[in-house]
């Protein structure tokens, strides 16, 4: 279903306009069972602000974890192009939100991608979708990293692939052990920056972090 400018979607002066697509049987089910979490932390559900709240909540829900309805192969596969070229390609800094399967708590930062073509390459806005489709889901960091690293060699059968995500965890920053300035960094390689050292040198020196 699509929603456009009926108090979901967003319309500015400049002419943009935002559409918005849920599943309305999941939108019921969820607005049902958030209804219920809130009665039961003791919430009036019926005052003014939170009158609205689980039905927000069950599309924003849908919106965070948009990404299971999207296939990442066909993303790359989509902007496929041979080429000979054969020197690292760096996408750095791509912002990136999830959310911790644990506490379903977010966790945001930057990923940055890197692959050697080895005959084809792809467009470089759908390495920055892969990265949002595997995202948009219920995540661990770990996890995240390998996934868009496999995308990569699997679809473009590069030379090798890298991967580094630097990620802030609310779930430490807002509950448990709640230490603000905690980052969590992790990799993974594949082919030349696996088995190469000064090429995975040469990747870590030009994205300018620091891995223990």
């Amino acid at each position: 279903m699509d929603i456009i400018n009926n108090g979901l979607g967003h319309s500015d002066n400049d002419g943009y306009q935002r559409v918005d697509k849920f599943d309305d049987q999941k939108t019921d089910k969820l607005s049902e069972l958030y209804q219920g979490v809130l009665e039961t932390l003791g919430e009036d559900i019926n005052r003014e602000g939170l009158e609205q709240t689980p039905l927000r909540m069950a599309k924003s829900m849908q919106f965070l974890t948009q990404g299971y309805g999207i296939n990442p192969d066909e993303i790359i596969n989509s902007a496929k192009f041979k080429e000979d070229y054969q020197e690292m390609v760096i996408v750095k800094d791509i912002d990136l939100f999830s959310m911790c399967e644990h506490h379903l708590i977010p966790f945001f930062g930057k990923a940055h991608v890197a692959y050697i073509p080895n005959g084809h390459i792809t467009g470089l806005s759908k390495i920055a979708r892969v990265v949002e489709a595997f995202a948009r889901r219920l995540q661990v960091q770990e996890r995240l990293t390998m996934q868009i690293r496999d995308c990569l060699q699997d679809t473009l059968n590069p030379l090798g692939v890298a991967v580094v995500i630097e990620a802030k965890h609310l779930c430490m920053v807002m509950r448990g052990i709640q230490k603000q300035n905690s980052v969590t960094t992790t990799s993974a390689f594949t082919g030349e920056f696996l088995n190469k050292a000064s090429t995975r040198e040469e990747f870590i020196h030009l994205l300018g972090v620091h891995l223990a």
